[in-house]
């Protein structure tokens, strides 16, 4: 096994169905409140006329990654960051198959300019004036585990805070029924190299391995899981709700795990 690396969690940010922010999810969690409905994110960091017209990828990572950095309290114009998805904007990409094939000359030049995999934290990086760097990473079912990998190796490697977001819709049309994506959620972690007292600590240890998603014996929550590549990040936020520690194996590649085992404190 290689040497783990030692992050710990400043700052959360979550949207689920049911949960619009990562106080709710830990206050439903808790049993102190029940599953609500939610309708669409709000990436308040957004301005008002890139908020109306963003799609819906881009409001889920914006919405999570802008909580997690005002939990944190940092500047996200100085935070590195690393944007995970599996299949990118679903319905967009859809959209564009479907014109290409039918009508190639109607292609709207707004929802190609928002189909690239990258769009969202193109969207967040202009909106926040980040000049710090920045990545899209996608690895298909095991996405939030490589950005979860690569964002740990950039904050040990550039003893730097970072930001991670990893979100992802709904299928649409064929490519929906490939991907069996069935509804949106989105997760941001800002990760420090800093030993803080008040936050959660996580050593992460690249293993071989191919696991799934370990169930949590909640059923809202193990729904959530297995509706969304995204949401495998489930037992490592229910693990950070409720302030245990724990082991866990979250899948980052074909044949490679990382093993995380979650603390408190230094």
């Amino acid at each position: 096994m290689s040497a783990a690396l030692r992050v710990w969690v400043k700052g959360v940010g979550l949207w689920a169905p049911g949960a619009g922010s990562w106080l709710a999810f830990r206050e439903i969690v808790a049993g102190r409140q029940e599953p609500g409905t939610e309708g669409r994110p709000v990436a308040e960091v957004l301005p008002p006329n890139e908020r109306r017209r963003a799609p819906e990828s881009v409001l889920l990572a914006a919405a999570a990654a802008g909580e997690a950095v005002r939990m944190s309290g940092l500047d996200a114009a100085t935070l590195p960051c690393v944007f995970a998805s599996a299949h990118g904007d679903q319905t967009i990409t859809d959209y564009m198959c479907a014109t290409l094939a039918d009508t190639p000359t109607e292609l709207s030049p707004t929802k190609f300019h928002n189909s690239v995999h990258n769009a969202p934290v193109g969207y967040w990086t202009i909106a926040t004036d980040c000049h710090a760097s920045s990545s899209a990473v996608s690895g298909g079912e095991t996405s939030f585990g490589a950005g979860l990998l690569e964002a740990a190796t950039l904050a040990v490697a550039d003893d730097h805070d970072v930001l991670l977001a990893s979100y992802d819709i709904a299928g649409a049309g064929p490519l929906g029924e490939m991907t069996a994506t069935t509804g949106p959620f989105a997760v941001a972690l800002l990760l420090s190299p800093q030993a803080d007292a008040n936050a959660m600590r996580l050593d992460i240890t690249p293993s071989p391995g191919n696991s799934g998603s370990a169930p949590t014996g909640d059923a809202w929550l193990d729904s959530i899981a297995a509706s969304n590549p995204s949401a495998h990040a489930i037992p490592l936020l229910h693990a950070l709700a409720m302030a245990h520690s724990t082991a866990l194996r979250i899948a980052a590649a074909r044949e490679l795990d990382i093993h995380v085992d979650v603390g408190v404190g230094p």
